[in-house]
Order: structure tokens, then C-alpha cells, then sequence
């Protein structure tokens, strides 16, 4: 049985990062979610979903058929699947146990905002590790 190493950074490029602190800033009262994609050539993408929770300002459901179409979207992209971005509107950016539980993608990085600081927003990135997310440093890449 072969253990693989974890990664212990996450570089995205800056205006990457940007869409997603825009999309959480402009739905603020609620968990907004979305996908990253990510190609061999390290070309990332956003894909933004709608949150369809019944109580979207403290929990995250995304849409079944929009993430369907953004999955079909990083194959024709060449890309996979590379990490789930939520937010929290008033909690900080660490994850829930819920979180931790519902989390079926564990070999992606988990991204989460937290829009409860005045006037910053602050994004930690996690990796799952056994029953527990483990948080790994979140570089900022100028492009």
C-alpha cells in the first residue's frame, strides 16, 4: 500500500482569484459555490454555481444539472476536476464539520472564503487528510 504525499502549497493566479472574491462579494448574505478546473498545461478555470440550498446563508448545495454542465465543460477544456470553492458570510474561512463530512471530492483542495471581516475578504485553502481537512498555504501567482 503506497501513501501519496499531500500537497503542501496551492498557487492560483491572481485574476482567477479575483472572479471568485467577486462572485462572494457580490452574494454576500449567502454561501455562494463554484468549481476550479485545471488543465496539464496549468490553465485554471472558474465555474461559478448556483447555490440551491434551502438555507443558503449558512450551508451550500450546488445545482446537479450546473455542475454537471461545468464538469462536461473541463473535459472539453481538458481539464479535471481541481478544487471546490464556497464561502462563508459570517464565519471564518475554516471548514464546518459538515464540510469535512460532505466533502466527496477528496483529492481536490477545498477553498473557502469568509466575508465576516470588515472591508477584507480572507480565502484558505484545505486538502483533505483522512477525516480531517488539512490547511495548505495558498499562493498568489501574477500573470
Amino acid at each position: 500500500m503506497s501513501l501519496t504525499k499531500k500537497p503542501q502549497s496551492l498557487s492560483l493566479p491572481r485574476p482567477l482569484v479575483n472572479k471568485i472574491l467577486n462572485h462572494a462579494q457580490i452574494n454576500p448574505d449567502v454561501e455562494i459555490c463554484g468549481l476550479i478546473g485545471n488543465s496539464d498545461l496549468q490553465n485554471k478555470s472558474y465555474y461559478p454555481i448556483d447555490n440551491v440550498s434551502n438555507n443558503p446563508s449558512c450551508r451550500f448545495l450546488m445545482d446537479a444539472p450546473q455542475q454537471i454542465t461545468a464538469m462536461k465543460k473541463m473535459r472539453e477544456n481538458d481539464q479535471q476536476l481541481f478544487a471546490i470553492i464556497h464561502s462563508h458570510p459570517t464565519a471564518a474561512a475554516l471548514p464546518s464539520q459538515r464540510d469535512i463530512d460532505e466533502n466527496a471530492y477528496k483529492d481536490v483542495f477545498y477553498l473557502i472564503i469568509s466575508l465576516n471581516t470588515v472591508g477584507v475578504l480572507e480565502m484558505r485553502a484545505y486538502i483533505q487528510q483522512q477525516e480531517n481537512m488539512q490547511e495548505v498555504e495558498l499562493v498568489l501567482e501574477d500573470t
